[in-house]
C-alpha cells in the first residue's frame, strides 16, 4: 500500500468515511465548511455524481443554508477554474455539470456559459469515443478536448475569456485555443499522399496524441480519415501486437536477430496490412524470400525392400506346392493301377498335333475313293 493510500484510509477512520461509503453518502465535516470554502458547493456535487452517491442529510441542510446566503457568489474564479479542470477530466461529465446547473451554480463558475449551456451533444460523443479507446485497449486522457466540448458553445472571444477568468496561463490558453487547429492539420496530413500506405498511416497515428485521435473521432466528417483511424484501432494494432509469433517463425527458419532480421519484420508487417501473410503457410514463403532460405531438398522415398526371410518362405511354399501336385498325380496313378486300368494321361500339344494330323490323312482318303 502505498503512504497516500495509507493516509487516506487513516483520514477516512477517524472521521467514519468508511461508514459513509458503506451508505453511499456523501458528508461535510463541520457547518463551516462551505462558509470556509464556497468552491465546496461544487465540489460535494461533483463527487456526489462521480461515485453516484446521495449528499447526506445534515450536509444537505447546510448545503442549502449556503444557497440561501449566497455564498456561491463569493466562490473565485481560481477556484471555479480548477473545478471547470477537474470536471473535464471526469468519467461523467455531463452528470456533474446538470447538478450544477439544477443548483443554479454554474454561473459561479462561467456565467457566459450558464446562459448559453454546455456543449451535451459534443460531451456525449466524446464519452462514446472513450467507451471505444477503453475498448481497443487504450486509457484516454481527455481532458483537453472535454474542456473544448463543455465550452463548445461559446465563441472563439468568448472561450479565451472564459479561460482567462478561469485563471489559466497564457500558455495553456494558446494550447487550448490551438487545439482544434492542430487537430485539422494532423487530419489533413492523415488523409494526404505521403499516408496511402496503410504502414505510413500507421506509424502516424501511433505518433499522434491520444486526445487528438480522440477529438477526430468525436468531431470529424472526414470519412477517410475516420476510417484509417478505425483500421488502426481495429485491424492494425492488433496485427502489430502478433510480430512475436512472425519473429519466432523467422527464427525457426534459422536467421539470427540483428538489423537485417528487424528489417524483414517490418517488412511482414506492412505486407499484413495489405492482407497478405494471414497463415503461416503464406508468411513462411514470405520469410523465405525476403530472408533468402531456400526450403531444404525433398527427400526421396526409398523403395522398401522385403523383409528377410520372405523369399525363403515364398520358396519354401512353391516347394510344398510342387510336393503336393506330385504326391496326388502318384496317388492317382496308384488307384488307376490298383483297378488294373492305365493311368489316363493328358495328351501333350504333340500327341494332339499328330492325331489332328491323322484324321486328316484318313478323311482325304476316304474323298480319293469315293471319286473313284
Amino acid at each position: 500500500m502505498s503512504r497516500s493510500s495509507a493516509n487516506s484510509l487513516a483520514s477516512a477512520c477517524c472521521t467514519n468515511g468508511l461508514s459513509d461509503i458503506e451508505r453511499a453518502e456523501v458528508r461535510a465535516l463541520t457547518i463551516h465548511s462551505f462558509t470556509n470554502q464556497p468552491v465546496r458547493l461544487l465540489r460535494v456535487l461533483r463527487y456526489a455524481a462521480r461515485m453516484g452517491f446521495k449528499v447526506e442529510q445534515r450536509t444537505q441542510e447546510w448545503f442549502d443554508l449556503a444557497i440561501e446566503r449566497k455564498l456561491q457568489e463569493t466562490i473565485t474564479p481560481e477556484d471555479a477554474g480548477e473545478e471547470l479542470r477537474a470536471v473535464a477530466r471526469e468519467e461523467r461529465p455531463a452528470v456533474v455539470l446538470k447538478e450544477w446547473e439544477e443548483h443554479d451554480l454554474l454561473e459561479a463558475v462561467n456565467p457566459v456559459l450558464a446562459k448559453k449551456h454546455p456543449a451535451y451533444d459534443a460531451i456525449n460523443h466524446l464519452m462514446k469515443v472513450r467507451e471505444d479507446l477503453f475498448t481497443a485497449g487504450f486509457r484516454p486522457r481527455l481532458a483537453a478536448p472535454m474542456l473544448l466540448a463543455v465550452l463548445g458553445k461559446l465563441k472563439d472571444r468568448e472561450l479565451a475569456n472564459a479561460l482567462s477568468k478561469a485563471g489559466f496561463r497564457s500558455a495553456e490558453s494558446e494550447a487550448a485555443l490551438g487545439f482544434e487547429e492542430e487537430v485539422l492539420e494532423a487530419q489533413k496530413e492523415l488523409v494526404g499522399r505521403k499516408m496511402k500506405a496503410p504502414v505510413d498511416a500507421f506509424h502516424f497515428l501511433e505518433k499522434l496524441p491520444l486526445d487528438q485521435i480522440a477529438y477526430l473521432m468525436a468531431e470529424s466528417s472526414n470519412s477517410a480519415a475516420l476510417s484509417k483511424i478505425r483500421a488502426f484501432l481495429n485491424k492494425w494494432r492488433p496485427v502489430r501486437n502478433a510480430l512475436p509469433i512472425v519473429a519466432t517463425e523467422l527464427e525457426a527458419l534459422g536467421m539470427a536477430r540483428g538489423a537485417k532480421f528487424d528489417q524483414i519484420i517490418e517488412q511482414v508487417f506492412a505486407m499484413q496490412l495489405t492482407g497478405r501473410g494471414k497463415t503461416k503457410e503464406e508468411r513462411e514463403k514470405i520469410l523465405r524470400k525476403l530472408s533468402g532460405i531456400k526450403e531444404p531438398p525433398k527427400k526421396k522415398e526409398k523403395e522398401k525392400k522385403p523383409a528377410k526371410g520372405t523369399d525363403k518362405a515364398h520358396a519354401a511354399a512353391a516347394m510344398g506346392d510342387a510336393a503336393k501336385h506330385k504326391h496326388a498325380a502318384a496317388t492317382a496313378e496308384a488307384k488307376h493301377a490298383a483297378k488294373g486300368k492305365p493311368a489316363s494321361v493328358k495328351p501333350t500339344a504333340k500327341h494332339a498335333a499328330t492325331a489332328f494330323h491323322g484324321k486328316r490323312a484318313s478323311s482325304a482318303k476316304r474323298k480319293s475313293h469315293a471319286r473313284k
